[in-house]
């Protein structure tokens, strides 16, 4: 019968060989969560946009992380006299159904003015290319 102590001694081995499998560790996805809610906040202090804006655009990213970010970059664009990048422009919003509706309503040639044109009424495109003797 073996020792309980064999086993305790090749506990260290077996879990070094997880990093190599592409096992990470807890350690190792606390480090990368914080590493890149640094870079949301640090991207966000360069882009001139508040941390609570950041905040809200990042719902996923640790808050803590995004302020330290945030807060170190601050601190470096202050000490080298960095000017924040202007905000990106806001992406064009979909109309509403009654700004769809109107621009329908502008853009379809009405019944009145589709029976002028056959009609040769003056004032219309008909009459006029029938002027021009065309």
């Amino acid at each position: 019968m073996r020792h309980p102590a064999h086993a305790l001694l090749l506990m260290p081995l077996l879990l070094a060989a997880c990093d190599q499998l592409g096992i990470e560790s807890t350690t190792a996805l606390a480090a990368r969560r914080e590493a890149e809610g640094k870079a949301v906040g640090a991207g966000c202090r360069h882009a001139a946009r508040s941390v609570e804006v950041c905040y809200g655009n990042n719902k996923k990213a640790d808050k803590a992380a995004v302020f330290a970010g945030w807060r170190e970059m601050n601190d470096y664009m202050r000490e080298n006299k960095i000017d924040a990048m202007p905000p990106p422009p806001e992406p064009p919003r979909p109309p509403t159904a009654e700004a769809a509706e109107a621009a329908e309503a502008d853009a379809e040639p009405s019944a009145a003015d589709g029976k002028a044109a056959k009609a040769g009424k003056p004032g219309t495109t008909a009459a006029r290319v029938a002027a021009k003797g065309h």
